[in-house]
């Protein structure tokens, strides 16, 4: 039988001819000019993890994770070889240009290429990689990286008291969505759940931005911004929620 003709009397979403859903992502190299991004392992990069992690003697940076912080160096290895297998959330270290030791971990999650919908998440930097240009650079790779797939939105969610998660992704271009009260427990304590998004459409403005920022003239001999990145995908997202 035809198939039915839809009631154009009724609003309905736009039209999207020729779209197909895109592949879930591998663990590809990721390089920019500050770091590079490559597949976590744990015989390779727990150990240098766990002590990039070592300033952090109160475990600050794990109180909005569902885990940590890690009291040895076994208990660690053993989160790390849990996760590092995985597909989704699929897992990637991060290492600043030039250097051989890991520094951070970030990974994609909720990968559903039904919908073209992808998050970033799980992200934890060490004390030394934190409010670097190779911080920053990596979350764009991700993002560049997940476009390119053929995503058509890039999530971003965190613990709704999570003041500096919800300002970086401000600052990263995210256009806030809205939160979900009480939407999980963890560590045995509620959480309300803070939404924000990128969509395919506002990519090559923020791409732009992103551009901008990390280009060497933006920055003076002594590493100081002149135009910070939260004023750029502010000036090239003016209308965002």
């Amino acid at each position: 039988m035809p198939a039915a003709t839809p009631d154009t009397s009724l609003p309905i979403g736009a039209a999207l001819p020729g779209w197909q859903a895109p592949p879930a992502p591998q663990h590809t190299a990721l390089n920019g000019s500050y770091c590079r991004l490559e597949a976590l392992h744990a015989a390779q990069h727990a150990a240098a993890l766990y002590a990039a992690n070592a300033p952090d003697a109160n475990g600050q940076s794990w109180t909005y994770m569902p885990y940590g912080p890690f009291a040895q160096l076994a208990d660690y290895q053993r989160w790390v070889e849990q996760w590092a297998s995985s597909a989704d959330p699929l897992f990637y270290a991060i290492f600043e240009r030039g250097s051989a030791q890991a520094a951070g971990v970030a990974s994609y999650l909720r990968i559903t290429p039904a919908s073209a919908s992808i998050e970033v998440g799980h992200i934890h930097y060490s004390p030394g990689l934190a409010r670097t240009r190779a911080a920053t650079e990596a979350m764009y790779l991700m993002m560049q990286h997940a476009f390119q797939l053929g995503y058509r939105r890039y999530e971003w969610k965190c613990d709704a008291l999570n003041a500096p998660s919800r300002a970086a992704a401000l600052r990263l271009g995210f256009s806030f969505e809205g939160v979900f009260r009480q939407a999980t427990v963890y560590k045995q304590r509620n959480r309300d759940t803070a939404w924000y998004a990128v969509i395919d459409k506002q990519w090559p403005a923020l791409q732009a931005a992103f551009k901008q920022w990390l280009a060497p003239e933006n920055f003076d001999a002594a590493g100081r911004q002149r135009s910070a990145l939260s004023a750029l995908t502010s000036a090239a997202l003016p209308q965002r929620a």
